[in-house]
């Protein structure tokens, strides 16, 4: 059986985490993840503290193993959200989208074990100092908010880097992701893309169905211009966002032009006028499965990789 130093730290099963998507990773599929022996995790986002409370009640309601919660720290309420995470002890914080210290204390005082996102060494080794149980070290082939590192690139130079636990997440959709992960001494994965199909993966059917019938050359980034570059499948939005960037609006345009776009395809599945993020492994994605099932799979088919590797060892 697969198991990492992370799983102990952790409380877990299995070193996979499933990634904190807005608008995507609610109380429903976290809580099938983390049953599943995996770390389950319900995404903050941009909503307010009682929304939140509410969801980390309902996947207690159905589940009794360690979960996390991510927390967006451009968000208009992370403060709040931060009290809550505090306030419920929640197992695991991720953190995304900035530097977590000015909360750090009051939740590892709290008994909450920090495990911020990272796209550079320099902030891994910052909230290594600070206290963080481990670091998700994720490369540019993210779905959603990305860097500029690759996966490849990325997990070798953290790992070299910090004494903790490194996550590796960017490009994994498979044991042999998992397994290459490894191999670059990760301790565990963090996989978004495969879980939007998932049967308990709440996003609209419109949303899954443009997953399952993309292809290797099917996503693109915008933003770069804004210095908050996301990831996307590309669509009518997309294409239409590039063109705007492209003709040198302000960020304040974009921004007003991308307002409520990631909801729109997440809750509405409008194909015109949504965004719809997803990693560059969308062309690997082709069937809805349970997240139990990908689960498994991707932890056999990790094993299974490892196990025939020796093999062509001399």
């Amino acid at each position: 059986m697969l198991r990492t130093p992370l799983c102990d730290t952790l409380g877990i099963e299995k070193p996979v985490f499933q990634g904190g998507m807005a608008w995507i990773a609610d109380a429903s599929l976290a809580a099938a993840v983390s049953e599943a022996g995996g770390l389950g995790i319900i995404a903050a986002m941009n909503a307010g503290p009682e929304w939140l409370r509410g969801q980390i009640h309902e996947l207690r309601a159905r589940t009794d193993k360690p979960f996390g919660v991510n927390v967006m720290l451009m968000s208009p309420f992370a403060d709040e959200v931060a009290q809550v995470v505090a306030d419920e002890k929640v197992p695991v914080v991720v953190t995304g989208a900035g530097n977590p210290r000015k909360y750090m204390r009051a939740w590892i005082e709290a008994g909450v074990k920090v495990v911020p996102v990272v796209a550079s060494v320099a902030l891994a080794k910052l909230v290594a100092r600070a206290g963080a149980a481990a670091v998700v070290a994720e490369g540019t082939e993210s779905g959603g908010h990305i860097g500029e590192l690759t996966t490849m690139a990325l997990v070798p130079q953290v790992v070299d880097a910090v004494d903790i636990p490194v996550v590796a997440a960017g490009g994994i959709a498979d044991g042999r992701g998992v397994a290459a992960a490894l191999m670059l001494r990760a301790q565990g994965v963090q996989v978004g893309t495969r879980f939007l199909v998932a049967d308990e993966c709440t996003v609209s059917d419109a949303y899954k169905e443009l997953v399952i019938s993309a292809k290797d050359i099917s996503t693109r980034a915008t933003g770069r211009s804004t210095g908050h570059p996301v990831r996307a499948l590309k669509t009518r939005f997309t294409n239409e966002y590039a063109r705007l960037e492209a003709a040198g609006a302000t960020p304040e345009e974009l921004a007003e032009f991308g307002t409520g776009a990631l909801r729109r395809a997440a809750k509405d599945g409008d194909v015109k006028n949504g965004s719809f993020l997803c990693g560059q492994v969308a062309g690997m994605v082709s069937r809805r499965q349970s997240a139990a099932e990908i689960v498994d799979d991707l932890v056999d088919g990790a094993e299974r990789v490892l196990s025939e590797g020796s093999a062509w060892v001399r």
